[in-house]
């Protein structure tokens, strides 16, 4: 088993409170994330939903480079087809400018037809939007001139005045359940994170351990300054001084958490992604863990015996959770939890 790693991970949910001390409370955990040793924040990207207060993750990461100096940080992940590819570069390369080189780099086409859909982009072409952006991207964060035509976007002979401090771009990242998009990651040399149950991200960490052994030598490899990539899996925590105040505050703060995760498709009339989410499934997953610090140890341990993954990322904040249960969960989190995965 490779050493395992975690990092954390977050909607930025909007939950009761301001949105403007929701922020400030966000940036005080992550300076406690900062001070306890986890790798990387990872922040996603969403639009129109409660679940997504940080709709420009750009903004809250460049915030978030200021109020830490060791966690790495990342989109997980910038939407390709929504953004200017050109102006992407720049944001990017200025983003890990600003801070000092711990940008790592999620990108995706998005989950959610709506949110695309309100943006003019038809799901059905965003797989082609995205492998035109991505390129795109890559080319400009690479190279001194721009030059590129597809048929979603063109650009010719643009300088490219700004890049990033990890050269030749920063580490990328990109999560996926279909097999096809497993066998892309591993080709590619993407770090990777998996989705659902542990048995069911055991088989996709194996077809990308695959895909990654097979073609780790190709010079053509997206990601190949990754000498060994981070393959992750995401869970909800709750920590507290017991089980049952655990499993309360959990309770309380899913049926929030639930309803901004599902609003904008339940605002078109489809339910057809409430059973990934409900309190039922996500304990019959393991994708919520709650409990006193040895229950959630034992739990970890063996949701990372079973799914294969060498990185957990855990999202403490979320719902309607305070910050001071966050705050605790995290602290109890790296401090009862994390040394026993430490090797000698």
């Amino acid at each position: 088993m490779d050493q395992v790693s975690f990092g954390v991970f977050d909607w930025i949910d909007r939950g009761t409170g301001p949105v403007n001390r929701l922020y400030e409370e966000r940036l005080k955990l992550l300076e406690a994330a900062d001070d306890s040793g986890f790798f990387c924040y990872h922040l996603a990207e969403h639009h129109a939903t409660p679940l997504g207060m940080a709709p420009s993750p750009a903004l809250f990461l460049a915030a978030a480079a200021q109020h830490t100096s060791k966690i790495r940080l990342g989109p997980l992940v910038y939407l390709l087809p929504l953004y200017d590819p050109l102006r992407l570069i720049e944001e990017v390369a200025m983003l890990d400018q600003l801070s000092g080189g711990r940008l790592e780099l999620g990108v995706g086409r998005g989950v959610s037809p709506y949110e695309l859909r309100n943006f003019g982009v038809e799901p059905e072409n965003s797989r082609a939007m995205f492998d035109e952006a991505l390129a795109v991207v890559l080319k400009g964060l690479s190279a001194e001139r721009l030059d590129f035509s597809g048929a979603y976007y063109h650009y010719a002979d643009v300088p490219m005045e700004l890049h990033s401090l990890q050269q030749p771009y920063p580490p990328l990242w990109y999560p996926t359940h279909t097999p096809s998009s497993i066998e892309y990651a591993g080709r590619h040399g993407f770090n990777f994170v998996g989705l659902g149950p542990a048995a069911a991200v055991r088989e996709h960490t194996e077809a990308y351990r695959r895909a990654w052994g097979a073609h780790k030598h190709d010079p053509a490899r997206l990601n190949g300054h990754v000498a060994a990539p981070k393959i992750g899996i995401l869970r909800l925590v709750v920590i507290a001084d017991s089980d049952s105040e655990a499993e309360a505050a959990a309770r309380a703060a899913h049926e929030t958490w639930y309803r901004s995760i599902t609003q904008l498709w339940h605002a078109h009339g489809d339910h057809s992604i409430d059973g990934l989410f409900s309190w039922e499934s996500s304990l019959a997953t393991k994708s919520l863990v709650y409990g006193a610090p040895g229950r959630v140890r034992e739990d970890i341990q063996e949701l990372v015996a079973a799914s294969g993954c060498n990185y957990v990322i855990c999202s403490f904040a979320w719902g309607t959770l305070s910050f001071k249960q966050s705050l605790r969960s995290l602290r109890l989190f790296a401090q009862e939890v994390m040394p026993a995965f430490l090797t000698t």
